[in-house]
């Protein structure tokens, strides 16, 4: 490559020389702002030639100093990445080991190498929030915030922070941080759910499960949302009962009815309703019709309070008894009937209801703790003994215990949702003592 050069050189002093002996001839040159030279004209393009090679020479030499340059600093780049990802596999490593100290001492060597390494400060921030130090991880979260504030782990991490502080406000604030960047970010609606259901915000609630519902594709994800949202619109129509409007709390249980025709606590709420607006008739004769629709004994149980509490007990042992002509072998339809009869002290005909039972059907320590106080009434000691053994076991007297069908959470009191697993419709009146606790 020298020698061509040389050849190329050469060629060119040649034709010069050639151009020399011909080109005799002086040219006045001016120099702007300056003299005027007299020169030959040959002089002139060598001078010319001269230049522009230097000019040329001077932009290689730049290109290729710009080239070392950046070849530098790209080497530099990459040898301090690599260690950054060394420090943060051992990092990584440190915490799957539960070896925290390590861990942290591996990610701030991250950040002396890189200070706005995202992931460090995350990791960071997380480990400083699992120890209890918060105001720590909120600097490392901040921090993070502050190098990206489109990025969305910063601010699920903050949130959960917030969360855990308490600060259900700030925690809200930053979830609609987020949706304001991805309105269908589903974890960010599923936190904010979870938030505003600690607070009981049900008419918000509503809004934004029929959101959650519209994003969820899967049908089995449907199913679970569709009984979510039969759930809020319950619990909004009992904190509009609770508030005193009625309207709003009759329209909202009708409508979980339109949804699911097995909605219990919804006609036990509808039958409240026209109670408290004193239409008791109407209540009873609801109650008794969805009765023998759905069979469900704590429709019954509401409706025997409601007829003792208006005075026609007649009319609900006529109603039991229609029940049990047309169920003669359901013995927990008997055994609610000879409950009834104790409660109405009308112990002959409690003790004779419960005779007919078939234990083989009912054998609880309900059924034996009744009756064995039915032969102490009669003063039959060796039966009420016998029986009151069977019922060694039972804690409160004639008291039958809710159960969930869902969960087998079991309690004294009635609750459309269950406490335990948050399912609501679950609960039945554990007569026959086959709810076990899962």
């Amino acid at each position: 490559m020298g020698k061509i050069a040389i050849l190329v050189f050469l060629i060119f002093l040649g034709i010069l020389g050639f151009f020399a002996v011909e080109n005799k001839d002086i040219v006045t040159v001016k120099v702007p702002f300056g003299d005027v030279y007299e020169i030959p004209k040959i002089a002139l393009i060598l001078l010319s030639s001269t230049l522009g090679a230097l000019a040329i020479l001077l932009v290689f030499f730049v290109r290729d100093t710009k080239r070392v340059i950046d070849n530098m600093q790209q080497s530099k780049r990459q040898r301090r990445e690599e260690k950054v990802r060394e420090y943060y596999s051992k990092a990584l490593n440190a915490i799957l080991g539960d070896k925290e100290e390590d861990a942290i001492e591996s990610l701030n060597d991250i950040l002396k190498e890189d200070p706005e390494h995202l992931d460090a400060l995350l990791r960071l921030g997380d480990i400083a929030m699992s120890n209890g130090d918060f105001s720590m991880a909120q600097v490392h979260y901040k921090k993070a915030y502050s190098i990206n504030t489109k990025g969305l782990q910063a601010l699920l991490s903050l949130e959960s922070l917030m969360e855990k502080m308490d600060r259900h406000e700030d925690a809200l604030r930053y979830i609609d941080d987020i949706l304001e960047i991805d309105s269908e970010n589903l974890t960010a609606l599923y936190r904010k759910r979870r938030l505003l259901e600690k607070r009981e915000k049900w008419d918000a609630l509503l809004s934004l499960q029929k959101s959650i519902l519209k994003l969820e594709h899967n049908e089995n994800d449907k199913n679970r949302e569709e009984k979510k949202l039969r759930g809020y619109t319950y619990e909004y129509g009992r904190a509009s009962l609770e508030n005193g409007e009625m309207e709003k709390a009759e329209k909202a249980f009708r409508s979980i009815i339109k949804m699911d025709e097995s909605f219990v606590p919804a006609y036990l709420g509808i039958a409240e309703v026209l109670h408290n607006k004193g239409e008791t008739e109407d209540a009873i004769n609801l109650l008794e019709k969805i009765f023998e629709q759905l069979n469900s004994v704590i429709i019954l149980a509401r409706l025997e309070d409601m007829l003792i509490s208006v005075g026609e007990p007649g009319r609900l042992i006529r109603f039991y008894k229609s029940a049990i002509s047309k169920k003669p072998n359901d013995a927990g339809l008997k055994f609610l009937l000879g409950k009834l009869f104790f409660r109405l002290e009308m112990v002959e005909d409690a003790l004779n209801t419960l005779n007919e039972v078939d234990t083989s059907l009912l054998s609880t320590t309900e059924f034996y703790n009744l009756r064995g106080e039915l032969y102490l009434k009669r003063n039959q000691i060796p039966k009420a003994i016998e029986d009151l053994r069977k019922a060694c076991e039972f804690k409160k007297t004639l008291l039958i215990p809710y159960c969930c069908s869902n969960c087998g959470f079991r309690s004294i009191d009635w609750a459309g949702r269950c406490p335990k697993c948050l399912n609501w419709n679950t609960y039945k009146l554990d007569i026959y003592s086959t709810c076990k606790l899962k």
